[in-house]
């Protein structure tokens, strides 16, 4: 699998928002610039998009299916 090219930039965040993103990294045992990368892609979709992305309304989906009576109920 070739992997795909990659270009260096210089950027400053928060350190919250980097130890945040270096600890999603350790959890997951991914390099942070996986995951860096992986974050900017769902910003960029999000932003060009201006839908749910599909987790969410995977999620929505199956609540609904499964308390559709009770949503009703709480409707009226």
């Amino acid at each position: 699998m070739k992997t795909p090219a990659r270009e260096k930039f210089s950027s400053q965040a928060s350190p919250e928002v980097l130890a945040s993103l270096r600890a999603i990294a350790d959890s997951q045992g991914r390099q942070f610039q996986a995951v860096l990368d992986e974050a900017l892609r769902d910003y960029i979709d999000r932003q060009q998009k201006q839908q749910p992305r599909r987790h969410a309304m995977a999620a929505f989906a199956s609540s609904l299916e499964e308390f559709d009576s009770l949503y009703r109920e709480l409707a009226k």
